[in-house]
């Protein structure tokens, strides 16, 4: 038995075949779903990078282990103090440290513990290869080692290898050989020039005429990438090249696969890909970034092919990214720690047993400070920051028939939003009190000047960007809400 984990940095699940996107972006990915189990409803418990991948390895909500953000007292795992014995819980407890506990040797390709100062990325890895661009790798630098490692170990029995792409992570980047690959195929239907005329006006890092985040510099060294989207040409190439860098994780992927074959451990060897996060492309006006805790950012895409279990089958339960860590200890018969948040869908995995959650809460305090519901056809979103967007106290969509979020229903549906709410403060009260918490996190980066990405200090230089760029009225709010201190 092996383990293959695909974790490709940004990926939309509706930008795959095998999830009805309209182009070609992944025969690879689709011919694993089409030999597995397609997950539909899996997000992030805590987005963007650090908090998704840090719940994801420990097993716990960032409100356990105070991990939320990307920067202060909330970018850091929660100091365990005088308890703490000759190991850290994290150590001894990761998703990585239970599989070498049990047998497993673990190998990693990626360089994403240093470009996050996350060295608890690395507990219970047997073998770390950085390939040293602090998440500005390429295909081109992640796949060389990541096929030698195959083609060393891939008939040894019980590994794990995590190998991650992040070309799908803005700036979008390929050899310039490769070329736009669907400067042909129409952009996805709901990217109207109506829905994009509203983009123009909106404020904020990330929208359309600010996509550099605060301004639109272009770095030449990333011609893939643009600076702002002024017109509908524009936003064509950006979705064409965000959908080529897919395609070209995609081939890549292709390779992986083609090592496992030539040694004969294709059929036997377990393969899942998924994502840390998604990637907004219009959702709530923002491009190119994960900076919500929305459906663009959060709902990621989880495909698990595992030998002997289902096949060709989706599953559409609501489910947590963390839930992977017992599911894979469930599935592999590996005891699970008591610290853990996740719950098992393994069942589902062997049998096609349904057993999803009833709500998600989702998380983001990088960008913004948003803890979302995701419940029935549901979205309700929360925002305590609101990261220079000018959003409102709350937001509510239809994900169902909604997905792209065009649509606030929350002004007329109060009785939902009251229902989501019930779900965020039960959800808050037991994880507290399960742990003794006496501060949510979420709180501490509201109180250290608000989310790493959106402190004082990039407003004052937004504001006149604003002003100049036909923007007046959104810096007059902006500097309404976040009246500078002298």
């Amino acid at each position: 038995m092996r383990i293959l984990y695909i974790d490709i940095d940004s990926l939309r699940p509706d930008h795959l075949g095998c999830y009805g996107y309209h182009r070609a972006t992944s025969p690879n990915i689709d011919r694993i779903a089409s030999q597995g189990v397609r997950f539909d409803n899996c997000y992030v418990s805590d987005a963007p990078c650090l908090p998704s991948r840090t719940a994801l390895y420990t097993g716990m909500f960032g409100l356990h282990t105070g991990v939320v953000g990307h920067g202060g007292t909330a970018a850091d795992l929660r100091i365990m103090g005088a308890g703490r014995e000759f190991k850290d819980t994290i150590e001894m407890t990761a998703l990585p440290s239970v599989l070498q506990q049990g047998g497993w040797h673990t190998a990693m390709v990626s360089s994403f513990g240093q470009r996050h100062a996350a060295r608890h990325f690395y507990a219970g890895f047997n073998e770390i290869y950085n390939p040293g661009h602090m998440g500005m790798d390429s295909v081109g630098d992640v796949l060389p080692p990541a096929l030698q490692w195959l083609e060393t170990n891939a008939s040894r029995d019980q590994w794990y290898l995590h190998v991650n792409f992040w070309d799908p992570h803005t700036p979008y980047r390929w050899p310039e050989s490769y070329g736009n690959r669907f400067a042909d195929s129409p952009l996805p239907e709901w990217l109207s020039s109506d829905v994009f005329a509203g983009h123009l006006k909106a404020a904020g890092p990330h929208t359309a005429l600010d996509l550099n985040m605060y301004d639109d510099h272009v770095d030449p060294k990333y011609p893939m990438h643009n600076g702002a989207l002024r017109n509908m040409d524009d936003l064509k190439r950006h979705i064409d090249h965000y959908d080529t860098a897919i395609h070209h994780v995609d081939d890549a992927i292709g390779r992986l696969l083609a090592v496992l074959e030539k040694a004969g451990v294709l059929e036997d060897t377990a393969i899942i890909i998924s994502a840390d996060h998604a990637e907004n492309q219009g959702e709530l006006g923002i491009y190119g970034e994960h900076a919500t805790a929305d459906q663009g950012t959060c709902h990621i895409p989880l495909i698990i092919r595992w030998p002997g279990a289902q096949c060709g089958t989706s599953d559409a339960a609501l489910h947590y990214h963390l839930d992977l860590a017992p599911t894979m200890a469930g599935l592999l018969g590996l005891k699970v720690p008591p610290n853990w948040d996740g719950a098992s869908y393994a069942d589902t995995v062997i049998s096609g047993e349904k057993n999803g959650r009833e709500y998600l809460v989702l998380s983001q305090c990088a960008h913004v400070c948003q803890r979302s519901v995701r419940f029935d056809d549901y979205l309700y979103i929360r925002t305590y920051h609101d990261g220079f967007h000018l959003f409102p106290k709350e937001m509510l969509y239809d994900i169902t028939h909604d997905p792209f979020e065009q649509n606030d229903l929350a002004e007329k549906s109060q009785a939902v939003c009251h229902e989501a709410l019930a779900h965020l403060c039960d959800w808050q009260q037991d994880l507290m009190t399960r742990r003794k918490i006496e501060i949510d996190p979420l709180w501490t980066v509201m109180k250290e000047e608000g989310p790493a990405h959106a402190r004082p200090a990039h407003l004052r230089n937004y504001i006149p960007r604003l002003k100049a760029t036909g923007r007046a009225e959104a810096a007059r709010l902006l500097e309404e809400k976040y009246p500078f201190k002298p």
